[in-house]
């Protein structure tokens, strides 16, 4: 089971959802949401002092005010890349195939699952990270 896990979506029902199968699947101790990318980057500048840090990202591309690629962009390309061990799962509804070509220039991108998440899919990436 994972300590600290942050899911980036709009939706408010994608993130209830998501919520409840991590808790069915026993994932992560402690579940944290952001609306966009932006507020990702304000709650992890908020424990930069702190030992604990996201172990996973689960990031929608598609937000309002910063969406997913511009979250990975700062994310990857600054301070918190040299600090951060933290992986990020692609959660999205697209399926394009361009999208899922750039993901995998990010390095710590592991994983682009389409959305719902599911029990299966936490499973499957339980045995990927360990």
């Amino acid at each position: 089971m994972l300590d600290l896990i942050m899911c980036v979506d709009d939706d408010p029902i994608t993130l209830m959802l998501f919520k409840k199968i991590v808790e069915k699947a026993s994932f992560a101790k402690e579940i944290v949401n952001a609306m966009n990318g932006e507020e990702a980057i304000t709650f992890i500048n908020a424990i930069a002092t702190e030992d604990i840090k996201p172990q996973l990202i689960f990031l929608d591309l598609n937000m309002p005010v910063m969406g997913g690629w511009e979250f990975l962009d700062l994310f990857n390309n600054s301070h918190y890349y040299n600090s951060n061990n933290t992986k990020v799962i692609i959660l999205t509804s697209t399926i394009d195939p361009e999208d899922i070509k750039k993901s995998k220039s990010y390095s710590n991108v592991i994983e682009f699952l389409s959305k719902p998440i599911t029990v299966e899919m936490l499973n499957y990436l339980t045995s990927k990270i360990n």
